[in-house]
């Protein structure tokens, strides 16, 4: 966690740039499959029906704009002259089933805002702004995430595509249906030269922003993810008849694995940390102990060295454990994804935008994934956290205030008016 530099300014009046962006986050959340529940997935045709909306944004910003080989939306506003290298803005568009309004949308069209405002100004820079709404990030429909992102990172998987859902429809022919070349995905690649850098706006997904009553937050990292799964097994009896002292309790071991992987985490000064977000014992009857359990563990740190140290701890911890208890284990690993770091040069950027903007600077990581883990095989990348309310997300009840919404397009836009490739100093 970082340190503030400055006091934060009372909230002034949100200007007509906040209005805007509520506005249109309330327009694109009313394209769901039910209007009981949010759910804009990959490839549907109220995806295509919210990627059209998000095209006519763009074009009314400025842009020229155009759907890519997967899905992405993508707009570029030129610079000083056309074909110049491209600072990329972006989030992903796609939601999870009964999701929130602001994850995702929130990035794309606080951006496209941003290069709006630019626009009616009649201002061009020393480098073309492009945003991309990202097609696929959540991996709700195919159970594979980022692909959007890796298409354009040019790291997409091609066996993906034989991937069916759960209808029995295969990305394949989902893409066909929706108007794509499954056979053109390549092209939606980009080069590492066409690129100054990718910058991501987007709700921080977490309440530390809101704990410390800050309306942004400048990213240090997304954090790397390692998930196993465990399986403890012991010797299944009855529940009135084997004596305390005689059991080889699966369940009680896998409570003792448990508080421990939650009082290690919780030690952990680095910001490291575990969840255990399913369980199961077997045979699963009130009368009889518990013979075999299986439980999965995710441990996530910004430093990928800090969490394979720290996974390589708690599994040691469950084998003393399991060893203790008499009880057999297995534990594999099931996921593994590398941290991505905030480029140095683009965070030291957000952070005078923000400071320039009246508000204390503050560092923290993301837990969560985002389109940056892909985009990193391609270019630097950053991100701006804005505070939402009580944390939550994925969730109906997300929500960004207005006063906030304002906060981050504007911290975004001075970012960009400012913006300094890698490399170069101001004049």
């Amino acid at each position: 966690m970082g340190n503030s530099m400055s006091e934060t300014k009372p909230t002034s009046n949100p200007s007509p740039l906040g209005e805007e962006i509520v506005a249109r986050i309330n327009q694109l959340a009313a394209i769901s499959e039910t209007p009981e529940h949010l759910a804009r997935v990959f490839l549907t045709p109220e995806h295509r029906k919210a990627a059209d909306l998000i095209l006519s944004w763009m074009r009314e910003a400025g842009m020229s704009a155009h759907l890519d080989a997967i899905g992405n939306v993508c707009g570029r506003y030129e610079g000083e002259r056309p074909g110049l290298p491209a600072l990329m803005l972006g989030s992903h568009y796609d939601t999870v089933r009964d999701a929130g309004s602001w994850d995702g949308p929130l990035g794309v069209i606080t951006a496209i805002a941003c290069v709006a405002d630019l626009n009616r100004r009649g201002k061009r820079l020393p480098f073309a702004i492009e945003i991309v709404g990202f097609a696929d990030e959540e991996g709700v429909r195919f159970a594979s995430t980022l692909l959007g992102s890796r298409a354009v990172a040019g790291t997409f998987d091609e066996s993906v595509l034989n991937t069916r859902d759960r209808a029995g429809i295969s990305m394949r022919d989902a893409l066909i249906a929706f108007g794509l070349d499954p056979d053109h995905i390549g092209k939606a690649a980009r080069a590492r030269r066409e690129l100054l850098g990718y910058v991501e706006l987007h709700i921080e997904q977490g309440p530390v922003l809101e704990q410390k009553a800050l309306p942004v937050g400048v990213v240090t990292a997304i954090s790397g993810a390692t998930r196993l799964a465990a399986n403890l097994t012991g010797m299944a009896g009855h529940a009135g008849t084997v004596p305390m002292k005689l059991r080889r309790d699966a369940l009680g071991g896998a409570a003792e694995c448990i508080v421990a992987i939650e009082q290690f985490c919780k030690s952990d000064e680095q910001g490291l940390v575990g969840t255990v977000g399913y369980i199961n014992a077997m045979p699963g009857a009130t009368n009889v102990i518990p013979g075999k359990v299986s439980f999965t563990m995710d441990i996530r740190s910004q430093s990928d060295m800090h969490r394979k140290r720290a996974v390589a701890d708690i599994v040691r911890q469950i084998e003393a454990i399991a060893k203790r208890r008499e009880l057999a284990l297995q534990i594999d690993v099931t996921h593994e994804n590398r941290s991505v770091p905030g480029a140095p040069w683009l965070k030291a950027q957000i952070a005078e935008a923000v400071a320039a903007e009246g508000h204390a600077v503050f560092e923290l990581p993301s837990g969560a994934g985002h389109d940056g883990m892909a985009m990193v095989d391609i270019a630097d990348i950053g991100m701006i956290f804005v505070r939402c309310r009580g944390g939550i997300s994925h969730n109906p009840a997300e929500h960004v205030e207005l006063a906030d919404a304002d906060t981050g397009a504007r911290v975004l836009l001075r970012f960009v008016e400012n913006f300094r490739a890698h490399g170069t100093v101001n004049s």
